[in-house]
């Protein structure tokens, strides 16, 4: 029997197989994609993104609930976080420089079936995110125009449907149509239109910082608690206290989600591993001290207290009597919708034709348009599901799935850098000099276990088994992870009711949290040279790593009810058509097809050899035979 057809069936019975089946770090498949976006279109890609109508609704929102005019902490408490796990994406882009963002890093370090999972909640993130978007721009410019559409179709095309929408919003669905063939036409061209918008979306924030500046007030950060009504704080900077504070935070860090966009255009880029690092720490900054301009200024020119929590900035225009601010306001939120809408369209075809590219998904997903070079179909397809999302769903109950793709993805990132930067090479020899001394993988096997996990011997050359180490070890602090998020709940809900249990717990559950990146930490580290590297590992990526499983722990049952509904009908795809599809299992095959062909045209050389020979020695036994 050959090889070929000794090779398991990749399906449930060689999970193993599919799930440690990786992707080369350097694919040698030429892109088909334009390289035609600089730093600049892939900086104003994730300002875009980023800077969506949250900068007009937020600081409100945060500061009145939670925080008071600490909330430029909270922004602040955001931002490095946001930072943490954008940082994990700027090294990627420069190590991995392919459409695909999360998906294609969690292919080239776990393996598929981890990478199609990661690619098909970057899907329904996406998709979700576009269609909110595009169903707050209706809603918004709906509202400008009294109710007008939303009378009309709903007296003459009436959905009585529970969990629908009451009309089908054919304003939302018309403008991603519209959106999703701007994109279909060329990225260069689609950067531009989203550039104009972001600049706009800009000036506008710019005209608020600057016009508010005009009727600051120091008095409204320093507010006595007897003027403050019942049920806002205790008054001052921070009335709710440093708890406050952080779930502000918690909740701000939402406003920074979207700069992800960036890494999925990277095979796009024409210097992606310079652009990205670039782009996507510029990007986070600028949205940063956005934020913070706004919500200095407006919690200066209103009590925090006073705040409206869905229209702030209009509100407090109101109470100055600048009609005119009030339009440019909603000329920005307009604008920033429309950039939000742009950066959750233009990533999504992405993730759909590198996956379709791999074989993970239906093949006419992967077609390049030859004039326009996007992919074409998978652009006007995922336009048009997401246009009838937002046209017929009520998208309420939806939104937190959105943020479930979002954390699970960044934490995949964070994770992949830490195991990459400590892969072993398998380019080099098996055996390494480190302190003038030969060592091998057995030779690691030999130390004593403890020896092996401080690495006391300080190897300086990672081995598989020190990579084996920090893969047990990140499983290891992703476990300690979800475990901390429960030792923190008596600290959140009550903190007066606080025990000596319960900080006993919480002293505990963060000494094995450093004890495991430490463990980390003193592994060899592999030597690739790489344009932008994250600093401070593991300790930077294990911090982005526990922000995020904590925010998606948070999140509520029934929102994990809807994510586990769609990852069976993932499953299913992956089980059905990918393992079948897969461009890696086909190398797999032809590289065995090939070895079988070598072995067997050994085989028949041998055999011809052993013939010749025969006939060699039959000849003089012949002739003698017919001499005599």
């Amino acid at each position: 029997m050959s090889k070929l057809a000794r090779m398991p069936f990749p399906g449930f019975k060689s999970i193993y197989e599919t799930l440690s089946r990786k992707k080369p770090i350097e694919d040698s498949t030429e892109s088909k994609l334009a390289k035609v976006l600089s730093a600049f279109d892939l900086t104003t890609l994730g300002i875009g993104s980023t800077l969506g109508v949250g900068v007009y609704v937020l600081a409100g929102q945060v500061s009145k609930i939670y925080a008071g005019p600490a909330v430029i902490f909270s922004f602040l408490i955001a931002a490095i976080a946001s930072i943490f796990a954008g940082l994990c994406y700027a090294e990627f882009g420069a190590r991995v420089p392919r459409a695909g963002s999360a998906y294609v890093y969690s292919y080239v370090t776990i393996g598929e079936f981890v990478a199609f999972i990661i690619g098909w909640n970057l899907i329904l993130e996406y998709a979700i995110g576009s269609a909110s978007v595009v169903k707050g721009l209706s809603s918004y410019l709906d509202n400008l125009c009294d109710h007008a559409m939303e009378n009309f179709l709903g007296t003459h095309l009436p959905m009585n449907v529970e969990g629908l929408n009451h009309y089908p919003d054919i304003f939302a669905f018309g403008v991603t149509i519209i959106f999703a063939w701007a994109i279909a036409m060329g990225a260069k061209e689609s950067t531009r239109l989203n550039t104009a918008f972001t600049l706009l979306n800009l000036s506008v924030v710019l005209f608020v910082i600057i016009a508010g500046l005009f009727k600051v007030s120091t008095k409204n950060w320093a507010i006595p608690k007897e003027d403050v009504p019942a049920g806002y704080g205790e008054g001052g900077f921070a009335p709710y206290g440093f708890a406050g504070i952080i779930r502000g935070a918690a909740i701000c860090f939402y406003g920074f989600i979207g700069f992800d966009c960036i890494a999925t255009a990277g095979e796009e880029a024409k210097n992606p591993k310079k652009s990205i690092p670039f782009a996507v720490i510029t990007s986070l900054a600028m949205v940063f001290l956005a934020y913070f301009g706004i919500s200095t200024v407006l919690t200066m020119m209103l009590p925090y207290y006073e705040q409206d929590e869905s229209a702030p900035l209009v509100h407090v225009f109101s109470i100055y009597g600048w009609t005119a601010a009030k339009y440019v306001v909603s000329i920005g939120a307009i604008c920033a919708m429309c950039t939000s809408l742009m950066g959750s369209m233009f990533p999504l075809p992405r993730i759909v034709y590198a996956m379709a590219t791999d074989g993970l998904l239906f093949k006419f997903m992967a077609e390049i348009s030859s004039k326009h070079k996007t992919p074409l179909n998978s652009t006007l397809l995922t336009g048009f599901l997401t246009g009838a999302f937002a046209a017929i769903f009520n998208l309420k109950q939806l939104m937190n799935m959105m943020s479930i793709g979002t954390f699970l993805a960044y934490s995949m990132v964070a994770a992949c850098v830490l195991i990459l930067r400590y892969e072993c090479d398998d380019r080099r020899d098996s055996r390494h000099m480190s302190n003038g001394r030969v060592l091998t993988d057995q030779g690691d096997a030999d130390c004593g276990f403890l020896k092996m996990l401080f690495n006391s011997s300080k190897s300086i050359v990672p081995t598989k088994t020190t990579s084996r180490i920090v893969a047990v070890m990140i499983s290891l602090y992703v476990g300690q992870c979800i475990i901390l998020t429960q030792v923190l709940l008596p600290f959140e809900e009550d903190y007066v009711s606080v025990t000596a249990v319960d900080i006993t717990k919480l002293a505990l559950s963060l000494v094995f949290l450093i004890v495991t990146l430490f463990i980390i930490s003193r592994q060899p580290v592999s030597s690739s040279t790489l344009a932008f590297k994250v600093p401070f590992v593991p300790w930077l990526p294990g911090f982005s790593l526990l922000i995020n499983i904590y925010l998606m722990i948070k999140l509520d049952i029934m929102t994990w009810v809807r994510f586990s509904i769609w990852i069976v009908i993932g499953l299913m795809i992956f089980f059905g058509y990918s393992v079948r599809n897969s461009r890696m299992r086909h190398r797999e095959l032809k590289c065995l097809a090939e070895s079988e062909s070598r072995d067997r045209s050994e085989v028949d050389s041998v055999s011809s050899l052993h013939h010749d020979e025969r006939f060699s020695t039959q000849v003089p036994l012949m002739v003698m035979h017919t001499a005599s």
